[in-house]
């Protein structure tokens, strides 16, 4: 970890706040809970805990792994569906591959993100490859959920590919942070992915005891995801650390820095930053729905037991 990486960070564009600008005071920090997905592999369950209300447009992230696999022990999923969000899968070690009743998919690997929007319904399936169950290996990545506005709830499902090379690569002030921009708009640069709700995704890698402070637009919530490594959220110093999630409160700026010692199997702190423009609309989720009522939620299990979120193509 991590995959997508530059020899010289001092090379490349450097994003600051505004002089001035109101830093985000931390308004929580939870520990996420462990458990397992699909045919078995263990998750951490990155937002248990945190109140919608902090979330929003967020639904829910699962770092998967990291887990060093035997040779046969990789596990993925099986066909399943969804309706009414996208799903964003990011991987940082290990290879997944993809596949839909749509006909999107392919194989994502080091650095890459897999961004499905499953609309008004889909089928999907996600697995190791046959070389990885068979040889074993290191597996780490994340999936997070993110909401699609009502007006976008029953849109055709559609499949994007973003490979790590794609990712829109930057630094901090003074060069103590790589950024790595997936989606959205940070100090007027963007990432490669096409969003139906106005959010930011980064990975940022921070050196030992160097200090990351990014202007955040005023109108999104603010949250940071632990993937490794110790550090300090806002400019109080609230501790977090792997398996962490930190809650933001209101402000133009947000700060995090990363402790000076650093455990052994990852040199700097890696944390992921979202933010999004909450929908404040309802959310109801009913396993791998998620709408916005009971009735609809009611709907989308009789269209899945119907067949009407997709087929499974011949010979999957």
């Amino acid at each position: 970890m991590p995959a997508v990486t530059v020899e010289n960070p001092l090379a490349l564009p450097r994003v600051s706040a505004p002089s001035g600008a109101g830093s985000r005071a931390v308004l929580a920090v939870s520990t996420a809970r462990r458990g397992f997905e699909g045919e078995g592999f263990p998750v951490r369950r990155a937002f248990a805990g945190i109140d919608y209300q902090h979330l929003d447009p967020f639904i829910m992230m699962d770092q998967m792994g990291e887990v060093e696999y035997a040779p046969g022990e990789a596990k993925g999923t099986a066909w399943h569906p969804h309706r009414g969000f996208e799903t964003v899968t990011y991987l940082l070690d290990g290879t997944f591959v993809h596949q839909d009743s749509h006909g999107g998919g392919g194989v994502i690997k080091d650095g890459d993100t897999q961004w499905m929007t499953a609309g008004s319904g889909i089928l999907h399936i996600e697995a190791p490859p046959e070389a990885l169950v068979t040889s074993g290996g290191l597996f780490h990545g994340l999936q997070l959920w993110v909401n699609l506005p009502r007006s976008d709830k029953m849109i055709p499902p559609k499949y994007q590919d973003i490979g790590g090379g794609r990712v829109t690569l930057l630094t901090s002030a003074d060069g103590g942070a790589l950024l790595r921009l997936i989606a959205g708009d940070l100090d007027g640069h963007r990432g490669p992915g096409v969003t139906h709700t106005p959010i930011i995704m980064l990975h940022a890698s921070v050196n030992p005891g160097a200090e990351l402070t990014l202007p955040w637009r005023e109108d999104f919530n603010a949250l940071a995801y632990g993937l490794a490594g110790r550090g300090t959220a806002g400019t109080e110093g609230r501790p977090f650390r792997t398996g962490q999630a930190v809650v933001f409160g209101r402000g133009r700026s947000l700060t995090i820095r990363a402790d000076a010692v650093q455990e052994s199997r990852s040199p700097n702190l890696e944390v992921v930053l979202l933010g999004g423009a909450p929908m404040r609309e309802p959310m109801m989720q009913y396993g791998p729905f998620v709408m916005n009522t009971h009735a609809e939620l009611a709907q989308a299990v009789e269209d899945f037991r119907a067949g009407k979120l997709g087929v499974i193509p011949a010979g999957a």
